[in-house]
């Protein structure tokens, strides 16, 4: 019999206790109390309180030991965690598609929570977080301590949402199909995750032309190693249909420059610059077309 998600979720837990992330939850659990904050959402998302120079200095270290940072910028009083992404950049391409005043939302794929943060200006009705990296959990944590927010986050994946226990008007899908081998059952996941009404924006690897055809990277793509199907939109329309949504919009085409995803010293890892043919940035270092991404509604 399959595992109830009451069950999964209090399994997964248990993942807070692995060797490499318990050290981050106990440095994140040996932070005082952090009195009230002025939040302000901007372009990163700004955090100021009166902190005395202990916990100033405690703020950094924590800040620091949680890393890499993917998602954001944050900023905490004068301390600036400059992540990988320069995620606004994503986001106000997105902002003139959805209204999500008084919505159910969901972010899979959530990350640390950076988009989850910006959306509460939107004031939705509730915002919940999926996405099983406990390490990320531990960042939204981290800044959740200064938000003070009523947003869930939960440790499970896409596979998960269609048994989780209510339903939602707008689910955000940001970079997560390419990465599932069966794409179709992950829209359909995400279909029956809907209320009537409801809308998925989904944003993911494409490749150009009018076939409906995939690119299916023989190794890696970008040196990432779990890239499955890179479709084009028709084939990105027809996996939508196939899963059974009535309508798909196209919003936006983008390529990824290295403006918005970069080396900085809060990942310490490679980034885009060095995924690409150094020769031809047009190419990825495999050879495959450079990084391209589509963005679509999808409404039942």
């Amino acid at each position: 019999m399959p595992k109830k998600i009451d069950e999964i979720i209090k399994e997964r837990q248990k993942w807070l206790t692995w060797k490499n992330i318990a050290p981050r939850r106990e440095i994140l659990d040996s932070m005082p109390e952090i009195p009230e904050c002025k939040v302000s959402i901007k372009d990163a998302i700004e955090i100021k309180g009166d902190f005395d120079e202990k916990l100033t200095k405690k703020i950094e270290e924590v800040a620091w030991f949680i890393k890499p940072w993917r998602k954001g910028p944050f900023k905490i009083d004068n301390l600036f965690i400059d992540s990988e992404w320069q995620s606004f950049i994503k986001y106000d391409l997105l902002r003139p598609y959805f209204n999500l005043k008084d919505k159910v939302v969901a972010d899979v794929g959530c990350n640390n929570g950076y988009y989850m943060f910006k959306i509460l200006e939107d004031e939705p009705t509730k915002i919940i977080g999926f996405d099983p990296s406990p390490i990320f959990l531990t960042q939204f944590e981290f800044i959740n301590k200064f938000v003070k927010s009523d947003i869930k986050y939960e440790l499970l994946g896409i596979e998960h949402i269609q048994d989780y226990k209510i339903k939602f008007d707008v689910i955000f899908c940001l970079g997560v199909l390419y990465h599932r081998s069966d794409p179709i059952t992950a829209l359909k996941s995400l279909k029956a995750s809907l209320n009537k009404g409801g809308e998925v924006i989904v944003d993911t690897f494409m490749i150009d032309g009018e076939e409906e055809m995939c690119l299916i990277p023989h190794d890696r793509y970008s040196k990432i190693p779990n890239i499955y199907f890179i479709p084009t939109i028709n084939a990105l329309k027809n996996w939508c249909n196939r899963a059974g949504f009535k309508k798909v919009e196209v919003l936006e085409i983008t390529t990824t420059s290295i403006n918005e995803q970069r080396m900085t010293p809060w990942i310490i890892s490679e980034s885009l610059n060095d995924f690409l043919d150094p020769n031809n940035p047009t190419l990825t270092v495999e050879g495959y077309p450079a990084p391209k991404r589509v963005y679509i509604k999808a409404t039942i």
